[in-house]
């Protein structure tokens, strides 16, 4: 017999680790116990040898899908060490109540396959009920409300079980042991059903809603939602984090209603599918993204698609989506059904002959996801925005909205991190006299925080919170202080240090600062773009790529942030390390007349860029100027000339901007990026076309270099828009020289990179910035400094946009701070 003490890190609590562990014993002969600690899981064992390490090596191979095993760690006992009662059994040992603030908790899991096996088995009594979970699935986060997470500390406070589920709840053996949501129709949540009457919600915001508390008043519900989205309506749907605007996907008319009354003109929606073989009906899918949409997040995936609107033939069985949906970008955001009710509601909307729903978060555009129901009534369907309300009694305590994710050469990388991934803790580099616990407030636009945390080994990890959205109004603000306070109470961390960015203006900055001085504590404000390759940096020492003391080349093309001289930077080339940074290269600035005006007017930026360059008079630039009245023009070039509200930029973003702007493929836009974004889509038409091929001479940036070796070089884009008007007065297609545009920022940007690095003796780039959410973009540029024998990094933890910044910005402070107590 062999008597072993079994250490188990990296999983998170709120899987079923416990009563897994007590299976997996019963099942190998294991006498002992188990106990969740912060630390891990400690098991000690007593069995056979051979038993023992079957039961070792179960551990790993068949934990939970949510969980995240990084090391089990076995060491014998000698058999003096071993309590004889441990002989009579295997039990499960009482989490210990002063580690509770310190274990990980799970994010929400899809429903796993056995529940829903359950949810459509007549049979089964929990038959089609909504709230179906387990130990392996279900809502976690979002309805903690303290730890230890245990059902009193949640909010199913409220919904005594009743004695089957009790049953299920206290029996080791059942999937359902100390599954905290566990109910039934009998005991747990319901869903509700309000409905506007003849169209008109105003008056009846305190109507008694229609409850589902049997199968057949539920079922009656979603029936209902279902007959209205198949006439064309608008259903606000509670989900886990928040509420959904919903509408039949294939309904143009449907989907232009709901774009009218979110205010959300252009930007691409997102859709919900039953089924992977949907899924496929309208995108290429490789095996990386179908494990994606169909493992236990379920992330929106942006997919390549198959057609813009209908069949491009190499599908006979494809969807045809409403024009307006994604338009005609390349890329749709599909996901699959997470809660039991959405599983329900695509099964009853596929019998209505719907294979899709938009599915689009439920607020207004640019405000915060509805989570309570009363004000989803209020906000939504008294509003105008939905037509009724698909809603329930379990309460959401965490607002989280859906997770966006891509693919891009095989490699996952998060577009926004959000349910099912946060706050699932990062790893930041462990550095001596870093602080015990930073603050990081994160940026304007994108907003995270980020709270770090000494682990009991030793290491730094860093809680990411979940994506919080653009802090630019009071809404948003109270959105990112709640989420700041619910980490903070949850993991019980009180910061002793501040990060946020330089910005003058960003609330975020402003309520670090002020906090700052009044509770007297160190503070870092850190510049956005070192933020931005910071936190690809890392992330590479994390996974030992890089180590503490490393240097990069970072290239962050970005659309705003504040630069060190006063302009507004996005088109940098810097040499970093975690704690600091030197500016090697960047974009010439040039005007943006009106600052925000011009972003939303990508006219105006071209004009002001086309003026510095001294071509506006270029054949090529009339249809542009023609765009313009003459007012407009002359008011622009007087605010250029004077410096009036036209601050100077060296923004990448703004530069793919005005290039749509020139190219007539995008004049303004209705959300962020849509210029770029369209440039894109234009140049991926031009590379799918037969007839394109790449060009071999593309003017590209010039350089204009110091005397000084070591000075910083100015890339002048002169050449570049020249030969893009050259392009338009020979009578090119804008889809043609889109394409080309991004061949010569890669190339180029490649080119300068090269001298760089052989100048510093750097072999590694990092690769940071919204620009680099251009999937094009970043696979050229990757390919030419690979080519070039040069490391490229890019981030897969955090998004390459602003998403990343409060991971990044712990990182910088934590360092500069390390580098300070060392002195």
């Amino acid at each position: 017999m062999r008597h072993a003490h079994i250490h188990v890190t990296g999983i998170v609590q709120g899987v079923g680790m416990r009563p897994f562990v007590y299976r997996e014993a019963m099942a190998h002969g294991i006498c002992g116990w188990v106990l969740n600690a912060g630390d891990g899981v400690h098991i000690e064992a007593h069995a056979l040898s051979e038993s023992l390490d079957e039961f070792v090596d179960a551990l790993s191979e068949h934990a939970p899908a949510a969980s995240r095993v990084e090391h089990v760690e076995v060491v014998d006992l000698a058999p003096g060490n071993w309590d004889a009662a441990n002989d009579q059994g295997f039990r499960i040992v009482a989490s210990q109540d002063q580690t509770a603030h310190t274990t990980l908790v799970s994010p929400d899991i899809a429903t796993c396959d056995d529940c829903l096996r359950e949810l459509f088995d007549p049979a089964d009594r929990r038959y089609h009920y909504p709230f179906i979970n387990c130990t392996n699935c279900g809502p976690r986060f979002t309805i903690i409300r303290s730890l230890p997470y245990d059902r009193a500390a949640t909010s199913m406070d409220r919904f005594p079980m009743c004695p089957a589920c009790a049953a299920e709840y206290a029996d080791p053996l059942d999937r359902r042991f100390h599954a905290q949501p566990d109910a039934c129709f009998d005991c747990g949540p319901h869903i509700t059903w309000r409905e506007a009457v003849n169209g008109d919600a105003y008056g009846n915001s305190s109507a008694i809603p229609a409850v589902g508390t049997t199968r057949e008043t539920s079922d009656a519900i979603i029936d209902r939602c279902v007959e209205l989205l198949a006439g064309g309506g608008i259903v606000a749907i509670k989900g886990l984090g928040g509420f959904h605007l919903a509408c039949d996907a294939s309904n143009e008319q449907a989907v232009a209603e709901l774009r009218h009354r979110k205010r959300r003109s252009n930007k691409p929606l997102a859709v919900m599918v039953r089924s992977l073989a949907d899924a496929g009906r309208l995108c290429h899918i490789d095996d990386a993204e179908r494990d994606l949409l169909a493992g236990s997040i379920r992330p929106i995936v942006l997919l390549r698609r198959r057609a813009v609107c209908g069949n491009d033939g190499d599908s006979p069985d494809a969807l045809v989506l409403a024009p307006s949906v994604a338009r005609d970008l390349p890329e749709l955001g599909v996901m699959l059904p997470y809660t039991p009710l959405q599983h329900l509601l695509l099964a009853a909307a596929a019998s209505h002959g719907m294979h899709a729903l938009v599915m689009t978060s439920g607020n207004l555009s640019e405000e915060p996801i509805e989570t309570d129901d009363d004000l989803a009534w209020e906000h939504l369907v008294a509003a105008g925005i939905a037509d009724a309300l698909l809603g329930n009694d379990r309460a959401i305590l965490s607002r989280y909205d859906d997770s966006v994710v891509r693919v891009v050469d095989g490699a996952v990388m998060p577009v926004r991190r959000a349910r099912g991934y946060a706050p699932q803790p990062l790893p930041l580099p462990a550095l001596d006299g870093a602080p015990s616990c930073m603050l990081a407030c994160g940026p304007q636009q994108k907003a995270t925080i980020a709270l770090t945390r000494e682990g009991t080994n030793g290491e730094a990890t860093c809680f990411v919170s979940q994506h919080i959205g653009d802090v630019e109004n009071g809404g948003t603000f109270d959105a990112w202080n709640a989420a700041r306070t619910r980490l903070e109470n949850l993991f019980d961390l009180a910061p002793t240090a501040l990060a946020c960015d330089m910005h003058p203006s960003y609330l975020s900055s402003q309520w670090a600062r002020e906090q700052a001085q009044k509770q007297g504590m160190p503070s870092v404000e850190v510049q956005h773009h070192h933020a931005h390759i910071a936190s690809v940096m890392a992330e590479a020492i994390a996974a030992g790529q890089l180590t503490t003391d490393a240097r990069v080349l970072g290239i962050a093309f970005d659309g705003t942030g504040a630069g060190t001289d006063g302009t507004i930077w996005g088109g940098e080339f810097l040499v970093a390390g975690l704690a600091d940074f030197e500016r090697a290269a960047h974009l010439r600035t040039w005007a943006l007349p009106g600052g925000a005006a011009s972003v939303r007017d990508a006219r105006r930026n071209a004009f002001a860029l086309l003026s510095e360059l001294g071509l506006l008079e270029h054949p090529g630039a009339a249809r542009l100027l023609g765009t313009l009245d003459e007012q407009t023009r002359s008011v622009t070039a007087t605010m250029i000339e004077r410096g009036i509200n036209s601050p100077r930029t060296s923004s990448m973003g703004r530069l793919f901007d005005a290039a749509a702007a020139v190219l007539g493929i995008c004049d303004k836009a209705t959300y962020e990026g849509e210029p770029a974004i369209e440039l894109e889509a234009a140049a991926w038409r031009a590379l799918s076309s037969e007839s394109a091929c790449p060009t071999d001479n593309i003017a590209g940036f010039s350089v204009t270099e110091s005397s000084r070796p070591d000075a910083c070089h100015v890339l002048n884009s002169r050449s570049l828009i020249e030969a893009l008007l050259e392009g338009i007065r020979a009578g090119a297609a804008a889809y043609r020289l889109a394409l080309d545009f991004h061949i010569a920022i890669a190339r180029s940007s490649a080119r300068i990179a090269r001298k760089i690095c052989a100048r510093e003796g750097i072999d590694t780039v990092a690769l940071s910035g919204g620009v680099f959410m251009n999937r094009l973009l970043l696979q050229l540029l990757a390919r030419e400094l690979k080519s070039a024998g040069l490391t490229v990094l890019v981030p897969h933890t955090v998004p390459v946009n602003d998403g990343c910044i409060a991971y990044g910005q712990a990182a910088v402070a934590s360092a500069r701070l390390a580098q300070i107590a060392s002195q």
